[in-house]
């Protein structure tokens, strides 16, 4: 009797250094019982792989669980896979980091456990050609990607069911499609329809049922802990696979061993077709879904598929200036890593986590601990090139073609960008490994249309005893969300020139409806790098065009920064402006502005001093201005969506100092201790 041979392997993942009650959630809710489900069941074989630094925590805080993890690999029911130790999207780092992390976290497997993983867990299945003699060179013999991959570069569907042979300079890699309908099925389907989804992958002898999903949705997705555990789909579902006949559970690289190859196979520079969809401007997004719905399922996924199709993952770097920012900084110290010691190569390590690089239904770049995570590991390596002297360098340090002033005093990294209006971009403290400047602007996501235009939401089609996925289960939309979406024009960065013929207040600020008569907020500027000045000839535009130049000279001290505006413009009439300055704060509603807490807004009038207290790092901003100003200020809030819904994220505070225009405008951040 022929058998499909189950190929079947769970990831497990959190964004590096996570919140604690986070992982311990997902330990308890999802990754203890699934081991102690499966150590019930030793025959039945399976895949695990898991991010080095999580499974280096559950060692540690949760000893049971990884002694259920060492019986069933010591019992020949785990196969460990491989990949980046801190889960980095191995396109995304550069050759020698790929090879750094793979060959750390298999290593760390070979110590604890005793074998070395063949397979590899590609991140977020972001696959690149070129990633293939690196992972050659590692020892691996094979990866794992979406059927996705397959179908978009013209692969017939009828031949998923084993796995295909690639190479890129000669260096060959095993390639095995996840069947997308048992990623949909498992654990959704009860059992009986998730057995049928296995049979249906193949019948011959050669034929494979592969899937490889997140080990969350066995427990931490929505409504998935009553129904796996309680309800105890798991252990009906191991069992019903074991009692089948037509069924065998096999390991990746046995199957591999046994089976001759499907073909040869090139393929895309590609992940799965949402991330495709995420990684695309909102009306990109949003004509990409109209025109797969327009062809029809039976089309798309028989011949459609090969053409319509979304971005590369690498678009996120363009869509998110935030982003791009990050992941620049992390080159910068991964193409001079041979300065670095021990522990700072650790920090470049934990910085290429891919989290925080990119947003689809799960938070990522929205999220602010996680963006806080990545700035501590960027100013711990920072803080290993700092000394008593203020030191300067002038660098295109996010690639885009305009050149950033980068500072560093013994206390604060600086660095403030030409192409964005000579801005404070980053100011991080070395002794709190914080950076204040950790903002992100409000943008249209295509997500925001389910708000503006909701649809009636469609009941969750199951059979019998079944559970909705996160990608059809419908939740209610609270229409009060509406009225907060606000977009931003400009970044959220600090020392923003605003200009304006009307007075600015506070609702105007917030928002932003005051009439902006100056180009001088989002355009570039002349950096000159041995003034520390930026300087734009640019414009009031009123009845007509009346050049204006704005020069933005900065002096520094070791826990100060000073800026000198000045102006100087063909237009004479009144006119109002506004420093915008936009700082993140851990705890946005905590913090307290001259005394007063922000929840609902500051106003202050007159005034040439704001003392801003941040509990989170113990450390007072003061912010001075040569005159007397008006200011203005808000909690500043994302709306993102989430496996949960619909959410609410304070990104930061933005706030201004407004004044009617003088030639000349001082402000002054300095920091101090509690």
């Amino acid at each position: 009797m022929n058998k499909v041979s189950l190929l079947f392997g769970v990831h497990m993942h959190q964004p590096v250094d996570n919140f604690g009650e986070a992982v311990d959630e997902a330990v308890e809710l999802c990754y203890k019982p699934f081991f102690e489900t499966m150590v019930r069941f030793q025959e039945f074989k399976f895949s695990v792989h898991c991010s080095g630094w999580l499974l280096d925590r559950i060692r540690k805080n949760n000893p049971d669980v990884f002694e259920n993890m060492k019986i069933l690999t010591q019992s020949g029911s785990i196969e460990w896979i491989g990949a980046g130790y801190y889960e980095p999207v191995l396109s995304s780092i550069p050759s020698c980091d790929r090879q750094a992390q793979i060959n750390k976290l298999s290593d760390y497997i070979f110590k604890y456990f005793g074998v070395k993983p063949k397979g590899l867990w590609l991140t977020e299945r972001v696959w690149e050609s070129s990633l293939v003699p690196d992972i050659s060179a590692c020892g691996i013999e094979y990866g794992i990607v979406d059927d996705y991959h397959f179908l978009s570069s013209g692969f017939d569907a009828s031949k998923m069911d084993g796995y295909y042979k690639t190479e890129e300079s000669g260096k060959e890699l095993g390639l095995f499609p996840i069947a997308q309908s048992l990623r949909y099925a498992l654990p959704f389907f009860n059992t009986k329809r998730a057995i049928e989804s296995i049979l249906a992958c193949g019948s011959d002898k050669n034929s494979a049922a592969i899937i490889f999903d997140d080990a969350e949705k066995f427990g931490l997705w929505p409504k998935t802990h009553e129904w796996v555990y309680e309800k105890k789909w798991l252990e009906n579902f191991v069992t019903a696979v074991l009692q089948n006949k037509k069924i065998k559970t096999q390991h990746y690289s046995s199957y591999m061993q046994k089976k001759p190859s499907l073909g040869l196979a090139y393929l895309n520079n590609t992940s799965y077709f949402e991330m495709g969809e995420w990684s695309l401007k909102p009306k990109q997004t949003l004509a990409l879904e109209a025109l797969k719905q327009s062809v029809g399922n039976d089309y798309f996924n028989s011949m459609g598929v090969a053409f319509i199709k979304g971005g590369m993952w690498k678009n996120f770097f363009i869509k998110y200036a935030e982003s791009n920012y990050l992941h620049k900084r992390m080159l910068y110290f991964s193409k001079m890593q041979d300065t670095l010691d021990k522990k700072s190569l650790e920090s470049l390590y934990e910085l290429q986590t891919n989290d925080v690089f990119w947003h689809g239904v799960f938070g990522g770049l929205y999220l602010p601990n996680l963006r806080d995570n990545a700035y501590r590991f960027l100013l711990e390596l920072e803080k290993s090139k700092a000394t008593k002297k203020i030191t300067k360098d002038v660098l295109d340090i996010d690639m885009d073609g305009f050149d950033e002033l980068k500072i560093l005093t013994k206390n604060l990294s600086m660095v403030f960008s030409s192409k964005f209006g000579g801005q404070l971009v980053e100011f991080g403290s070395f002794d709190r490994l914080f950076n204040w400047q950790n903002t992100l602007m409000r943008r249209e996501e295509a997500y925001h249309d389910k708000i503006l235009n909701p649809k009636a939401i469609q009941p969750h089609n199951s059979i019998g005893d079944e559970i909705a996925t996160i990608h059809n289960d419908g939740s209610l939309i609270d229409e009060k969300l509406r009225d907060e979406l606000i977009y931003d024009w400009h970044p959220k960065y600090s020392f923003v020139d605003h200009f304006s013929d009307e007075e600015f207040s506070f609702e105007s600020f917030k928002n932003i409806s005051f009439r902006e008569v100056g180009d001088f907020a989002n355009q570039p500027f002349k950096l000159h790098k041995k003034k520390n000045s930026f300087k734009r000839v640019g414009g009031i535009y009123l009845d007509k065009l009346y050049e204006t130049t704005l020069k933005k000279s900065y002096k520094f001290d070791e826990n100060m920064v000073e800026l000198t505006m000045e102006y100087k413009s063909a237009y004479n009439d009144k006119l109002f402006y506004a420093c915008e300055l936009n700082l993140h704060f851990a705890h946005p509603d905590k913090i307290t502005f001259n005394n007063e807490k922000i929840e609902n807004g500051f106003t202050q009038k007159d005034s040439d001093e704001l003392m801003i207290y941040d509990d989170f790092t113990q450390k007072t901003i003061k912010i001075k201005t040569g005159i007397k100003c008006d200011i203005f200020a808000y909690i500043l809030k994302t709306i993102s969506q989430s496996e949960n819904g619909f959410e609410k994220v304070a990104q930061g505070v933005s706030f201004i100092f407004s004044t009617p225009i003088k030639q000349k405008f001082n402000i002054s951040l300095e920091l101090l201790d509690e």
